[in-house]
């Protein structure tokens, strides 16, 4: 099977989709950005890939008229990421115990022993049908896990706890840092077969069949924030602004308006009828009013980022916030706790504030007109939703607003979109594509 690969390298995640011979979206995938930027990629591409494998496996059971239930695909899904889950974890275990040394205080190697079993021994209820985690990338589900195990070991076994968290710092850099492999579906998805009860027969042979099908990536687009520094040649490269246009289009082809709130900077983004670009605006070099704001705001009040918005979305009388600089803002938000503000009220302000910046951008690339698409990581912020679409409706009337629960892999939408149509043109007509260049 061919497929178009677009790579969205962003400063917070990296984002892959990967689309099909026809053009349909076959697979996502998503990780932490790290410094190893072809790692990043290779982790998104891997998940992607994966991601692929799980369609074609729903795509045989149809064909087959098989009546496998969504419950047993949805558990069969589980019982792959707890694999996957518990593969990571014994990759961390390697790594942790080659940094432990003969000056380490008595007792830390049994400490991070019992740190690392009672986390295998939880992967389980973890990955159990509606059960809640707090994110899916590793190195937030296990740091989360180690450090609060970490705390409670180290006060009941003497143990310095400074040192465990050291050591899981360190380690869990060269974990993240280790090339992913697609490959490994068929080795995760057998344990997980092996793992769950009653497998129907037309369930293990689907499994098999997709898991036989050869993946060839025909053409691989890129971009993003960081996409100067990606593993690919100059011609292989987009701007966000082309993609995030081309991607929000795909998605809604009425759109004529684009905002995009990343990690680190906001774009607004006017396109036609066929998804190019007329004209945009972006944000300064500071990251005030985009994800990484949120993130400092998160670390400021000892939250994980996406509590935010359901906290802020709790307020009645939102803060009047007076500055979003990141270098005032912890300043500001200690004077307001001090002052007795309630902590909902102040997140409203500050989510308010942020997309008071996006509509400064918005109007002066052209405003708001026709259907409204808004996209990147803080449209999954419902705080931040519910102030765009306040302040829309108060400025530009009744406007249809578009929001994808995928709306994060907008850009990389775009960019498997340009590596499709490289794909279609073809070797005959890239001498017209460079004279096109050239001139």
């Amino acid at each position: 099977m061919k497929l178009n690969v677009g790579i969205d390298l962003g400063s917070t995640t990296t984002k892959a989709l990967i689309l099909g011979e026809d053009g349909d979206v076959l697979g996502r995938g998503i990780t932490n950005s790290r410094s190893n930027y072809k790692v990043a990629c290779d982790v998104a591409l891997c998940e992607a890939m994966i991601n692929v494998r799980f369609a074609l496996l729903s795509a045989a059971l149809e064909c087959a008229g098989a009546a496998t239930t969504w419950n047993q695909m949805d558990r069969l899904e589980l019982a792959f990421r707890r694999e996957q889950y518990l593969a990571q974890l014994a990759m961390l275990a390697e790594v942790l115990r080659s940094f432990i040394t003969r000056r380490d205080a008595d007792g830390v190697a049994r400490v991070v022993d019992e740190i690392l079993s009672r986390m295998e021994r939880d992967a389980d209820a973890m990955f159990q049908p509606g059960a809640k985690r707090k994110s899916d990338f590793f190195r937030d589900l296990a740091g989360s896990i180690y450090l609060r195990l970490a705390e409670e070991l180290a006060r009941s076994e003497g143990v310095p706890f400074d040192r465990l968290v050291g050591l899981f710092d360190k380690a869990i850099l060269d974990v993240e840092n280790r090339p992913a492999d697609a490959e490994n579906f068929g080795l995760h998805v057998g344990a997980a077969l092996v793992a769950l009860p009653e497998v129907p027969p037309a369930l293990r042979g689907a499994v098999a069949e997709a898991a036989a099908v050869p993946l060839e990536v025909t053409c691989s687009v890129g971009t993003g924030y960081g996409r100067a520094t990606l593993p690919f040649p100059k011609d292989q490269i987009r701007s966000e602004i082309l993609c995030h246009g081309l991607g929000a289009h795909a998605m809604f082809p009425a759109t004529r308006t684009v905002l995009d709130i990343g990690g680190q900077d906001t774009k607004a983004i006017q396109v036609d009828e066929r998804g190019i670009v007329t004209s945009f605006q972006m944000n300064d070099r500071c990251a005030a009013g985009c994800g990484r704001y949120l993130g400092y705001i998160a670390d400021e009040m000892n939250m994980s980022l996406q509590e935010l918005g359901p906290m802020a979305c709790q307020s009645s009388r939102p803060v009047r916030i007076n500055s979003t600089c990141t270098v005032f803002a912890g300043a500001e938000l200690r004077e307001r706790l001090s002052l007795g503000e309630k902590r909902e009220d102040i997140l409203a302000g500050l989510h308010r504030a942020i997309i008071l910046r996006a509509m400064s951008l918005l109007a002066r690339s052209g405003g708001v007109s026709s259907e409204f698409t808004f996209t990147g990581g803080v449209a999954r912020n419902p705080a931040a939703v519910r102030a765009l679409q306040s302040l829309v409706g108060e400025n530009y009337g009744d406007v249809k607003m578009n929001i994808s629960p995928d709306s994060i892999y907008t850009g990389a939408l775009g960019a498997a979109l340009f590596a499709r149509r490289e794909g279609l043109r073809g070797p005959a007509a890239e001498p017209a594509l460079e004279e096109r260049k050239t001139a």
